[in-house]
């Protein structure tokens, strides 16, 4: 499966016009559709050994490292290990911001510092955690827990060693055995394995090369240790962009890409979720994350609706649009080759449940239509035909708010004395089959007819 010539060609010219524009050493990008590597291109030949940039070149990915962690305390959660709302105390004993919760931490919220104190940890021989532990009382709070977004690479410092001592290994075992083996990303590690590029920064104005240190970065290789390639990376991106993984239930992924944080500055054009960075574009919101350590870009996005996802991977200090070449990617993708959404099958075996509350509903002199689409119960305004609210059933037979107003909220099916349906109630609002019907309690009374 691969795309058009066409299509490779305006993803090309994307590629190569970044890579001139920022300086790049060495520019390699992939795009995933459907679970696929669809297309990857290069731009620039300067990898600092002899490996030619190409899917299978390692580069150091950064900060994407965080995501992995993230989802293995996903996992955790789903086994009962931990609960998001668990406060650090709980798993680091005696550490400082034991009052933040673990949840506050994955979404950037918890309002700690944002780097250890000591010298700068990304160009720096790695510490101990309980080094790293000594050194937080150090450096005051940025802010309150839960007042803002405000972008901490000690959180995830923190939140690897809850993983080590959760799982009895280190943070990085848990990561290879839970996510990257099942995900057949076998060139994603935590020290370079060759082919592997180098990493540079350049000189504004000479343009020459400096290369950048590589160090272990210890406690906080949680925050951006680890190295990868455009091959193991897409297979990453099509996880993120599949309806159902073996490595994370599907809800559990829904709940790591919905918005936990974000900052007045970035208004509706991004946000965090858990472990996640989203970011306004495609179908409406990516879900990915950026990279950088010294020498090294990286840039990972996908658009769940689409099923598809963009990779790049770049050996300079600066330069490279981490978020914004993965949207181009993304759009140019779609705008060539537009995806086709899966076919319209009809119902087979309605639940009775569902069956008996189909039709039309009031809320007072408001009708909505309720019907059936898949997996949800869809009301719909009959005024202007626009979707209202839409529940889902779940497995013990209730309906619970998926979208709209009601998300979350459960649906009451209230029955007559003869067993019939007579009115529908939600957090208060109540649905009746007439306008204001007699029969049924209505809030603050009926009107006069």
């Amino acid at each position: 499966m691969s795309v058009a010539q066409s299509t490779a060609r305006r993803l090309q010219a994307l590629v190569a016009t970044d890579q001139v524009q920022g300086r790049l050493p060495s520019l390699v990008a992939g795009v995933v559709r459907d679970g696929a590597l669809v297309w990857t291109g290069a731009h620039g030949a300067v990898t600092g050994t002899d490996a030619t940039p190409g899917p299978d070149v390692q580069f150091r990915i950064g900060s994407i490292t965080k995501t992995l962690v993230a989802v293995v305390v996903l996992q955790l959660r789903e086994q009962g290990r931990l609960d998001l709302n668990d406060p650090l105390e709980k798993h680091l004993p005696g550490v400082a911001y034991g009052d933040r919760t673990i949840r506050s931490l994955l979404s950037h919220s918890s309002g700690m510092h944002s780097e250890p104190a000591g010298d700068w940890w990304e160009r720096s021989p790695g510490v101990s955690f309980d080094q790293l532990a000594e050194r937080l009382a150090d450096v005051p709070a940025a802010f309150p827990s839960g007042a803002t977004f405000h972008y901490t690479n000690i959180a995830f410092g923190l939140l690897g060693e809850v993983v080590a001592r959760l799982t009895g290994g280190t943070w990085f075992d848990a990561v290879r055995e839970r996510v990257l083996e099942p995900l057949d990303m076998r060139r994603t590690t935590y020290l370079p394995a060759g082919p592997a590029a180098r990493g540079f920064s350049v000189h504004h104005l000479a343009g020459t090369l400096t290369e950048e240190p590589a160090h272990d970065a210890g406690a906080m290789a949680p925050a951006g240790q680890v190295w990868s390639t455009i091959e193991d990376l897409a297979r990453y991106a099509a996880f993120l962009a599949a309806a159902e993984s073996p490595v994370l239930p599907s809800s559990a992924m829904r709940e790591m890409t919905t918005p936990q944080s974000g900052t007045q500055a970035g208004g509706m054009s991004g946000g965090y979720g858990l472990g996640f960075r989203l970011a306004a574009g495609g179908s409406g919101t990516l879900v990915g994350h950026t990279g950088s350590m010294p020498g090294f870009l990286a840039g990972l996005f996908a658009d769940r609706p689409r099923r598809t996802g963009a990779v790049l991977l770049a050996n300079g200090t600066s330069g490279l649009r981490c978020e914004g070449l993965a949207v181009d990617l993304l759009t140019t993708l779609e705008s060539c080759e537009p995806t086709i959404p899966p076919a319209w099958t009809p119902t087979t075996g309605l639940p009775a449940s569902v069956s008996e509350v189909l039709g039309v509903w009031h809320w007072g002199n408001t009708a909505y239509e309720a019907s059936w689409r898949g997996e949800e119960l869809v009301f719909r305004m009959l005024g202007n035909g626009v979707d209202a609210h839409a529940f889902a059933l779940t497995a013990d037979g209730t309906f619970v708010g998926s979208r709209g107003y009601h998300h979350g909220e459960r649906l009451q099916v209230v029955r007559a004395d003869d067993g019939r349906v007579s009115h529908l109630v939600c957090a208060t609002f109540v649905y009746t089959r007439t306008p204001y019907d007699p029969e049924v309690p209505i809030p603050g009374g009926h009107p006069a007819l």
